[in-house]
């Protein structure tokens, strides 16, 4: 299972980053365009909620989990998620808790 995390954790790095940049390449880097774009009717909206706070569950077992294993490589799975999204934090995150 610990490999199917790690290609889940890359897929779930490449294939989103993939829409990002062609996003990015047509509009610029705007950040600002990208949230208002997020939230374009309400099913987007719903959609980056559930992630937002998927996202942060995922964050505070990460804590958890880091403070009282003292595995402190784990930490990289948060900016992971936050950087790229829920489908590459989680399975990089379950790749990296699996060595043990």
């Amino acid at each position: 299972m610990r490999f199917v995390f790690l290609a889940l954790a890359i897929w779930g790095a490449i294939h989103p980053m993939y829409y990002f940049l062609q996003w990015f390449r047509e509009n610029g880097f705007d950040l600002y365009a990208m949230t208002q774009a997020w939230h374009a009717n309400a099913a987007s909206s719903g959609l980056v909620w559930d992630l937002t706070i998927a996202a942060i569950a995922l964050t505070l077992w990460i804590m958890a989990e880091v403070i009282s294993r003292r595995a402190w490589i784990n930490l990289i799975a948060i900016p992971a998620t936050f950087c790229i999204g829920v489908s590459c934090g989680l399975p990089l995150y379950l790749f990296l808790r699996s060595r043990y």
